[in-house]
């Protein structure tokens, strides 16, 4: 398990650049001795009871689990540096840097770029050209990656928040494969994505990300370690190339091994961060004036909910906390051919066109809306829909201006 430094958090700011520019040769430290520094969260953390407060932890937890808990915040908020495995590219530092509003486990407006290649009706991932998802910054300006010129599809993606995330991880793939078959008006279809976890290799049906490309949680982090971190593990224990140049990589590295080596246990870091995120109480939900009870109905009337299904129940779990529970998600958690708002990436099962139902949950806690945080207001997002969601969206935009405030009302109460 990772050593940290609770001192120099100054030092931090400064030496984390946006492209890192320190001079290191390959360390010959242990690689289980990983230099990391502990963040100053932005906002105090809510008490261990609270069932009101976003970043709370689920209601019902045992001690034991509320020390998990804590020990997997600590871990979602500590920093990373290049002798601890950051880089040698990387789009951030911690996953608090980016899932950080309005407390860490939120969204944020960070921005991450992919890339590829369509032609033909064949998109391309240009793997080989460090695709499909830039990182940003670097350890040392020589490894800077850019979109290459190849690249003829560009998008932006904004991270999503984590609440509730272990609750949607307990829901059965048979109930979501349910949803393929409940009858939907207007055109409406949707899809399960089968996807191949990466924790255990087995075929598991996607809720997490906005392409529903993980499964589960601990799959979710480990990616987030090596994409957005340049942090090795168990199971990414291949480092970036940049802009996929093997021998610039061999140049650059500083650390040699996995970066997240696991414990005894069989444990490391993304176990931590996965417990965290799993632990991670749903938003609190506001008490409806009448005039979001209104809404409420509105939404339905629009058939909004043929896609925002309001509510799943969880199946069995180890975790008291997690079982037989009812989530109020306001997803189906299909993929759905969204037409032009379609970001043209192909990401695990979705195509270019195709994007996860976006749980409305939490939904006025969110800075921005949409994948790419286009959309400043949820009237914004919801005038955005298309594809799948055109007709409602069209019911909408013929909606007068009290309407449209009462069903704003009521996805605030969310």
């Amino acid at each position: 398990m990772s050593a940290r430094h609770p001192a120099a958090i100054l030092l931090a700011a400064s030496v984390m650049a946006v492209a890192l520019t320190v001079t290191a040769e390959p360390s010959t430290a242990p690689t289980g001795h990983r230099q990391k520094l502990r963040r100053v969260p932005a906002l105090p953390h809510p008490p261990l009871d609270s069932t009101t407060e976003l970043g709370a932890p689920l209601v019902g937890l045992t001690i034991d689990q509320l020390a998990a808990f804590e020990a997997g915040r600590e871990e979602f908020e500590s920093i990373e540096t290049p002798e601890g495995g950051l880089g040698p590219i990387f789009n951030d530092m911690s996953c608090a840097s980016c899932h950080s509003t309005p407390v860490s486990g939120g969204a944020g407006t960070t921005t991450v770029t992919r890339f590829g290649r369509s032609a033909g009706g064949h998109f391309d991932p240009l793997v080989e050209k460090g695709g499909s998802l830039l990182q940003a910054r670097a350890i040392v300006a020589e490894a800077q990656e850019s979109v290459p010129a190849e690249a003829n599809v560009v998008a932006r993606r904004i991270t999503t928040p984590l609440f509730g995330a272990g609750l949607l991880e307990a829901i059965p793939d048979e109930d979501i494969l349910q949803n393929e078959k409940r009858n939907k008006a207007d055109g409406v279809s949707g899809r399960a994505a089968v996807i191949t976890d990466v924790a255990t290799g087995g075929q598991r049906i996607g809720r997490l990300g906005w392409k529903a490309q993980h499964a589960s949680l601990l799959g979710f982090a480990a990616d987030a370690y090596l994409n957005e971190m340049g942090v090795t593990s168990r199971l990414f224990p291949d480092e970036n190339a940049p802009n996929g140049d093997r021998a610039l990589l061999a140049k650059v590295m500083v650390t040699t091994g996995i970066n997240d080596p696991a414990d005894a246990s069989g444990r490391s870091d993304i176990d931590l961060t996965a417990d965290f995120m799993r632990l991670l109480a749903p938003p609190p939900t506001a008490r409806a004036s009448a005039p979001a009870l209104v809404g409420q109905r509105i939404f339905n009337q629009l058939n909004c909910d043929a896609c925002h299904r309001q509510a799943m129940t969880t199946g069995a779990s180890p975790v008291a906390a997690l079982a037989h529970k009812v989530v109020a998600l306001y997803s189906d958690l299909l993929l759905h051919d969204m037409g032009e708002l379609g970001d043209g990436i192909e990401q695990g099962a979705a195509t270019g066109r195709e994007f996860k139902t976006a749980p409305l949950w939490g939904l006025s806690a969110r800075p921005r809306f949409l994948h790419d945080g286009r959309a400043l207001t949820i009237a914004d997002a919801i005038l955005a829909h298309a594809g799948e969601a055109s007709h409602a969206r069209d019911r909408f935009g013929r909606l007068d201006d009290e309407s449209r405030r009462q069903l704003i009302d009521f996805l605030k109460t969310l």
